[in-house]
């Protein structure tokens, strides 16, 4: 999720919006992208009550009326995260590979890579999942922000003022067996690309003891 934000932050930078690092909000610091409600109340509370779990980080402040073309500007800005997190599964696909070739030449250590290997897994998925529900055209999601372009000017006015319910609406789309429906039939193209990069790298997968426990 730092990546995510630091990426929004940095393109708006380059877009001619200095307000994220005027703020302190460009940077690597987890930290600062910790939102209260956003990052810790929101998934304790959807945990407990859904048997789900669904947050974010808080979101980097920008103000597209800066972008040198306002625009290309916001579509930039919106799909700097996506394609970040899109980078970044690649990257967890290669070091995936890459800690298999390692495993097959250092025996010894194994199971530390085995480890490794499991957190690297997490990472393609959290990126792909990331990359997908971000797409959702739902404001404040960034893929509204490419959807609102391809509305009539007066749809497109009321489809951004669900930005005041859209974390609302995920919510109770998560809450409910038809919501969830929903949501599992946008995310299937993750969950393809997920299993077909893990069946890509599946001959380099290492095992260990403490990998077999995790059932990972």
């Amino acid at each position: 999720m730092v990546a995510h934000e630091y990426a929004h932050g940095y393109a708006a930078l380059k877009q001619g919006d200095p307000t994220a690092y005027q703020l302190g909000r460009l940077t690597w610091n987890p930290i600062k992208h910790i939102d209260p409600f956003m990052t810790i109340l929101l998934p304790i509370l959807t945990f407990f009550g859904g048997g789900f779990m669904f947050g974010g980080a808080k979101p980097v402040p920008v103000v597209p009326r800066n972008y040198r073309n306002y625009r290309r500007g916001d579509i930039i800005v919106s799909m700097a995260g996506i394609v970040t997190n899109l980078i970044l599964f690649v990257v967890a696909v290669i070091l995936f590979a890459f800690l298999g070739f390692l495993g097959r030449m250092l025996p010894m250590a194994n199971d530390t890579l085995a480890i490794l290997q499991v957190m690297t897994k997490y990472g393609i998925l959290v990126n792909l999942t990331l990359a997908m529900f971000n797409l959702l055209p739902l404001p404040p999601l960034d893929g509204s922000h490419v959807m609102k372009y391809l509305l009539p000017p007066a749809w497109a006015l009321r489809y951004q003022q669900l930005g005041m319910y859209g974390i609302l609406i995920v919510v109770l789309l998560m809450a409910t067996s038809v919501g969830r429906g929903l949501l599992n039939a946008w995310m299937t193209p993750a969950a393809i690309l997920f299993n077909s990069a893990l069946n890509l790298v599946a001959p380099l997968e290492l095992r260990s003891a403490f990998t077999a426990a995790l059932g990972a």
